[in-house]
């Protein structure tokens, strides 16, 4: 089927789905809002137990993760993310449910090839490129303050 660009871009105007932007980015910033505003109430809850402040992001980081994985789990985040949109990609809840969704998908092609597989398949890319910009934002600051 030989489509010209005018041809696709209409067929595609009738098949994408509508987006109601007015309301899908005050929602998507609102829930975006509350995951960070949850975190640093952790955090705050933490330091008051008396934790450092180095130990208390970590466990907010452990608890944030476990907590999006377990709502993965049960398939809450992902009927909270068809409401909320982009609010639930917050970095680290975001890539935990990224991670975790995979491996739910891919339980029943065992442990090995399903489930190590396809969590690398998503955490992979990340890794590299966040090592890369690592890299390359470390060596321009290092050339800015020689």
């Amino acid at each position: 089927m030989n489509l010209t660009v005018a041809q696709y871009e209409a067929m595609q105007k009738r098949t994408a789905p509508r987006s109601n932007s007015k309301v899908n980015i005050p929602v998507a910033f609102a829930v975006g809002g509350t995951i960070c505003m949850i975190g640093q109430l952790l955090l705050e809850g933490l330091l008051r137990l008396g934790l450092e402040r180095q130990a208390a992001s970590g466990w907010v980081s452990v608890i944030l993760v476990g907590a999006s994985a377990l709502l993965t789990g049960f398939g809450l985040y992902e009927r909270l993310a068809r409401h909320a949109g982009a609010g639930t990609l917050v970095p680290i809840t975001g890539f935990a449910n990224a991670v975790t969704s995979a491996a739910i998908e891919a339980k029943t092609e065992g442990l090995i090839l399903g489930v190590g597989t396809k969590i690398f398949t998503i955490a992979g890319p990340v890794i590299l490129y966040g090592c890369t910009a690592a890299a390359v934002y470390g060596a321009l600051y290092f050339l800015a303050n020689w």
